[in-house]
C-alpha cells in the first residue's frame, strides 16, 4: 500500500543550551559548571517523567510543569532556596530556550526533508512542547520544509494519547496506515503511534536502544524503511 510520511522530524535539533543553564543561573546566584547542570537536569527530567504529569495532564507543555522541573534541578545542585531569584533564573531560561541559538539542526534533517518531500510526501512534525516551537522552527529555517505542524499546548493533550497522533493524521488528510511516525522515544513516540495503527521508528541517534522497534541511527535510514512500506 502507498504509505505518505506524516510525522518525521520529532528529533530534528538538540538543544546546546547547559552552558546557557549555568550561565544564566550565574547572573542569579546559582553557581554550577555546565557539565553539573547537565547531570541535574537529565536526573530531575527522568524523575519529573516518572512522577507524571500536572494537574492538566501536560508535562512539557505546561509551562508550571516546566518551572518546577528547574526548582528539581537547583535543589538537586544544593542551591540557595531563594524564590524570587528561582523565580527570575526560570523566567530567563525559558527566554533563552526559545532562541534558535541554544539548538543545533542535526545535519542530516534539511537534506531528508527535501529528498522526501521530493518523493511528494507529507511531512509534518508531532511534538510535546509549548507556545515557543512555532516561531523557533521559523527562526530556525524548519517550517518551510514542513507540511504540518501539531503541537501538544495547542491541543491539551500529549503523546502517546491517542488524539495528538490523530490531528496530526487530520492535518496531512491521512488515515493510520499510511503514516510513518519517526522519533527519538520508545512510548511516547513509538508506542503511542502503533497502538492507533500508524508505522512507527524509533530514532536512536546513540545506539542506545536493545528493545523490540523498528531503529534508524540516522534520518537517512528512513529510505529504506519507506521503501519497503510502499513495495
Amino acid at each position: 500500500a502507498d504509505q505518505r510520511l506524516a510525522a518525521v522530524v520529532v528529533h530534528s535539533v538538540e538543544d546546546e543550551g547547559n552552558g546557557a543553564n549555568a550561565e544564566v543561573g550565574s547572573r542569579h546566584g546559582f553557581i554550577a559548571t555546565a557539565a553539573d547542570m547537565e547531570r541535574a537536569f537529565r536526573g530531575a527530567w527522568q524523575q519529573a517523567k516518572t512522577n507524571g504529569v500536572g494537574p492538566d495532564g501536560l508535562t512539557v507543555s505546561n509551562r508550571e510543569w516546566l518551572q518546577q522541573l528547574v526548582f528539581c534541578v537547583l535543589d538537586a545542585l544544593g542551591l540557595e532556596d531563594n524564590t524570587a531569584g528561582r523565580g527570575a533564573y526560570f523566567e530567563e531560561l525559558y527566554e533563552v530556550f526559545a532562541q534558535p541559538r541554544v539548538w543545533r539542526i542535526f545535519p542530516d534533517v534539511e537534506p531528508v526533508l527535501r529528498g522526501v518531500r521530493a518523493r511528494g510526501l507529507h511531512v509534518g512534525v508531532i511534538s510535546n512542547w509549548d507556545a515557543r516551537l512555532r516561531p523557533l522552527l521559523d527562526a530556525l529555517g524548519l517550517s518551510a520544509r514542513l507540511d504540518s505542524v501539531t503541537v501538544s499546548c495547542e491541543l491539551r493533550c500529549e503523546k502517546p494519547r491517542a488524539d495528538i497522533f490523530r490531528a496530526a493524521l487530520q492535518a496531512a488528510n491521512i488515515n493510520a496506515r499510511e503514516a510513518l511516525h519517526v522519533g527519538d522515544a520508545l512510548e511516547e513516540d513509538v508506542r503511542g503511534a502503533e497502538a492507533i495503527g500508524m508505522g512507527a521508528v524509533l530514532l536512536d541517534r546513540a545506539g542506545r536502544h536493545a528493545g523490540n522497534a523498528t531503529v534508524v541511527q540516522s534520518l537517512e535510514q528512513i529510505y529504506r524503511v519507506i521503501d519497503g512500506a510502499s513495495g
